[in-house]
């Protein structure tokens, strides 16, 4: 699929994303999924932890030659195929998806984690590093072309940026994500997430 059709297709694919609470009753299960690259392979983990216990209830992995650059804003290109592969290795159902990408924090309002949210029909949040687009204002929202589609959180002294995948809205992602954080600067399933795919990028396992 050529970058035009890509871009075409995140524009489409905005209009589907659903920015309101739909939500289990109680989220307990949350998953973090996170790739590690080497040599042109991809390393991808998923954890799903027990949001009030702080225990790990499944992890997963899997292994994927890469086949597209890293483009800014495109994203998904790259991530989506063996974010999908290894999700799809879980046997146990989770209630919450956090990506370590962005959601409508986006251009073209529709990054990876909305992406993953739309094929999964899952509710996600999309956890970035890095602002790719907008304005930070003094409550900490983030603003572009007029409209708030993001939020940063300054943890342990280093930012993210949080915003909707997909089913999420966006005060209840902060909340969420905020509940997550610990001693580290990333909420726990998506530090986890990040530590096994690293070690399984380090291992060479195939799964």
């Amino acid at each position: 699929m050529s970058l035009v059709k890509v871009k075409q297709l995140q524009e489409k694919l905005a209009l589907k994303v659903i920015t309101k609470n739909v939500l289990p009753l109680k989220i307990i299960k949350v998953c973090g999924v996170d790739v590690s690259y080497k040599d042109n392979i991809a390393y991808g983990a998923a954890v799903i932890l027990d949001r009030n216990k702080k225990e790990v209830i499944e992890v997963t992995k899997s292994t994927l030659k890469v086949t597209s650059p890293y483009i800014p804003g495109l994203f998904v290109l790259r991530e989506a195929r063996p974010i999908l592969k290894t999700l799809d290795k879980l046997t146990k159902d989770f209630d919450l998806l956090l990506i370590d990408g962005n959601g409508q924090l986006h251009p073209r309002r529709c990054g990876l984690a909305c992406y993953i949210g739309l094929v999964l029909d899952k509710p996600v949040i999309g956890v970035a590093k890095n602002l790719l687009c907008g304005k930070v204002k003094s409550d900490k929202t983030v603003e572009y072309e007029g409209k708030i589609i993001g939020y940063e959180i300054n943890h342990k002294g280093k930012k993210i940026y949080v915003s909707v995948g997909h089913k999420v809205s966006l005060k209840k992602s902060v909340s969420i994500v905020k509940g997550l954080l610990g001693k580290n600067w990333l909420p726990e399933p998506l530090r986890l997430a990040d530590v096994y795919s690293k070690i399984h990028s380090k291992t060479n396992h195939c799964y």
